[in-house]
This record gives structure tokens, sequence and C-alpha cells, in this order.
């Protein structure tokens, strides 16, 4: 009987799921671009995401340089300044914004479909995309804001460790380097090389354009035509060569504060890995599922060493991290430290039991169509396919590949995968941490 019910649960929430699915188009404008479209008209609204490969890795010796550039996009083109982009925006109802990550940037735009109003924020988003002079002045500006928030960050013990466990696991990689830069990086950079970042890594034909909302196929074509047109021209340039493996390390940064931050990782998997829905599945179990994970219940509610303790696979261009984290009382950080080791270590020889994993597999089948139920969330994952050239049937095979993995599955992948021997920790807090 309960089996009987387990199928017919089963074939009920992958039922619910398939039916939120939206259909996914794709095609490739005449400048190079990839274009993915997923219609919508339950509301009046249409959301673009342009997505380049344009992210922080392509900083070179200018860590901040990606994040800088998409800062200035919008301070000023040929014909208006910020204020005039800001009000045209805002006057039909318009969204604009610009995001940069390790691997690539983002442009967004949200506007209302109606033809007049689309019509207007799409001239305001191409003359941004095709004709920005980024002034001196702003350039100043935004260079002095970032270095401000740059400073800031260096009094907060989560973006210090951050940015230590990212060197430490990268080292000589790009990923090892702060998207938004460092004091004297920043300081380095001048307007020229922003123009230059501009030119080399904005271009159409490196580009994906997603599409989501209350367009016809035929509407979708023509604007991303425009958006594809208004993109500099550009060859794709040659990203950094293959990660190498970390050195075994583990780093004490002192910092003065009576809680101490806690990572422990080593280099996971690239996007489109086959082991990916095994160890996203697995990492459920581990330390991703909240308070039913064993990290939760060895850590904090055996131990009470932490109120929250959490793993992560974080899958990129390249391999991504794979890391544990916490807080705690500094003189609790190195029995924490071990006790995630302990789980980890058990894991990884034992995987999940068949009721850990059916329950983990339950939560995100689930919980999968919240995940798309915005025309957002879909932008997104429309982006995410679309960069990393993932099957269109994504979506639409998400609950199903989830469903297929087994606990042998998990097991092997996590032992394929991760190797023990080779993990980096960093500690961040006060001197009682390191004991």
């Amino acid at each position: 009987m309960k089996a009987w019910l387990t199928v017919l649960t089963v074939t009920l929430i992958l039922w619910q799921s398939a039916s939120a699915l939206p259909e996914i188009e794709s095609w490739t404008t005449a400048d190079g671009a990839r274009v993915y479209f997923a219609a919508s008209h339950e509301l009046a609204m249409v959301d673009v995401a342009i997505t380049l490969d344009a992210g922080s890795e392509r900083d070179g010796t200018l860590p901040g340089l990606a994040m800088l550039t998409h800062r200035l996009l919008d301070k000023g083109t040929v014909d208006i300044d910020a204020d005039v982009i800001a009000a045209r925006f805002e006057d039909v109802g318009a969204q604009y914004g610009a995001s940069v990550s390790l691997d690539r940037s983002t442009i967004t735009l949200r506007s209302l479909s109606d033809k007049t109003l689309l019509a207007s924020a799409l001239d305001t988003l191409l003359a941004v995309i095709a004709e920005p002079i980024f002034p001196q002045r702003d350039f100043e500006r935004e260079k002095n804001r970032l270095l401000i928030a740059i400073q800031d960050g260096q009094q907060s013990p989560a973006n210090v460790i951050s940015e230590a466990f990212y060197s430490a696991l990268y080292t000589d990689h790009p990923y090892a380097q702060p998207s938004q830069g460092t004091v004297q990086s920043v300081q380095a950079i001048q307007r020229a090389d922003i123009e230059n970042f501009y030119q080399q890594y904005l271009i159409a034909n490196t580009a994906v354009i997603a599409i989501v909302g209350d367009l016809s196929r035929a509407q979708a074509e023509q604007l991303a035509a425009d958006i594809s047109q208004g993109l500099a021209r550009g060859q794709s340039t040659p990203k950094a060569e293959a990660l190498a493996k970390p050195k075994v390390q583990q780093a004490h940064i002192v910092f003065p504060s009576q809680q101490a931050h806690v990572r422990i990782g080593q280099l996971g998997v690239a996007r489109g890995d086959p082991d990916y829905f095994s160890l996203y599945v697995g990492n459920h179990v581990l330390g991703g599922g909240g308070f039913t994970s064993r990290l939760v219940e060895e850590v904090r509610s055996k131990r009470g060493l932490s109120y929250s303790v959490y793993s992560y696979f974080m899958p990129l261009q390249q391999p991504g991290p794979f890391m544990i984290g916490l807080q705690t009382r500094a003189d609790q950080a190195q029995q924490a430290l071990q006790v995630c080791l302990d789980v980890l270590t058990k894991y990884q020889a034992e995987g999940p039991t068949e009721e850990e994993l059916e329950l983990s597999k339950r939560n995100i089948i689930s919980g999968f169509p919240l995940r798309i139920d915005s025309n957002r969330d879909v932008l997104g994952y429309l982006s995410m396919i679309g960069y990393y050239q993932l099957p269109l049937s994504y979506l639409a095979d998400f609950s199903a590949k989830i469903e297929a993995v087994s606990v042998d599955d998990v097991r092997q992948a996590f032992r394929k995968q991760l190797d023990l021997d080779s993990l980096v920790t960093v500690v961040v807090g006060n001197e009682a941490a390191a004991k």
C-alpha cells in the first residue's frame, strides 16, 4: 500500500510540474546571438535578459573591471545623460538592471507589453547597450562607490572568508579574483579600460537573449533582432586554461569577532556534468535540505555548535566549488569543523539511506513548480540554459532526472567527484578559532 501511494504521489507531482512548464523556443539572430523565448500571456509584461561572456573571469589584471563597466552602461549615451535614461524607463514603468558574476554578465529589462510602452523602453535599452559614453564624472563617482564597497567588505567576516576561500580554491585562475575587485585593482582602472572591455566583451556573437512574456513569436524575433543589432561586433576570446587542483591547506584569518566563519570545500563540477543530478539530490541529504539534512542534525541539533550549517555544489563553466559553510562561537570552530569532516567522510563512504533519499527527492520535486512560478524565474532558467548550452528540455526533464537518482548513484558520484584528501579549509575569527 505504501509503495502504491508513493508511486501515485510521484505521478501527481510529475504531472503538476509538467503542466506548469513553459514551452521554450530557440533560434539564432543574423548577428549570431542565441535566443530563448517562452511566451506567457497571463500578465501584460515582458522580461528580457541579455547574458554576455563578460563576467569577472574576463577582468584580466584589473579585478573589478567587468563590474565597473556594467555599472556605467546607463550613465550616459551619445544623446542622453543618466537622469534622462532613468526618467525614460520610469515614465513607461520599465525596470533596467545589470549584474556581474564569475562566468557571465546580465543586462535585464522588464516592461509592460503594450506596444507603445515596450517600444519606448526598448529604445532606451538599445541606447544604453549600443551608445554608452562612460562619462568621466560618472566614471569617477562609480569608481569611488566601488572602492567604498570594497573597504566596507573588509569589515565583514562573511565577505573576508568568501574571498579567501575562492583565492585558496582557484589560486591562479580568474575565479580566484573577487568580482568587485580590490582597492589596488580598482584604483588602477582607467576610463580607457572600460571602453576597451565594452568593445571586446559586450558583443552580439557571444550573447544569449532570453525573453519571457506577453509576446508572439514574431514579436520576440523582432525584439531579439533589435537587441542583437545594437550590440557591438567582435570575436569570441579564448577562456583561461582549465583549472588546476588546489593544494591542500587550512588557513586561519584572524578577525576581531566572537563568531567564527568556517568554509570547507574543493573543486566540484561544471555545468552539464552527467553526475550533476546525483550530486544535487545527494547534497540535499548532506547539507542542502535544511533541518532534515545530516549536517544540521549532527552540528546543530545534536551538539548545538551552530545555528546554521549548509553545503552546496555551484556548477560553473569550469568546475565550480563544492562547499560546506557554518558560523559558530570562535572557541567551538575546530570542533564544528571536525564534525563536518566526520559527517562528510561517512556520507561519501555510505551514501544516503533509502528513506533519506526518497524524502529529499519528494522535497525537491514538489518544490520545483515554485521555482518556475514567475516570469523572472523562467527568465533566469532560460539564461542559464542558453549560456551553458544545456538541453532545451532541461526544465521538462528536471523532475524525472531527480526521480531516477538511486542511492548507488549518489554514492558513486560523491566518491568520483570528491577527494577528501584535497579539501581546502578557511576559518575567519579570533585567536580562539584556531585552537
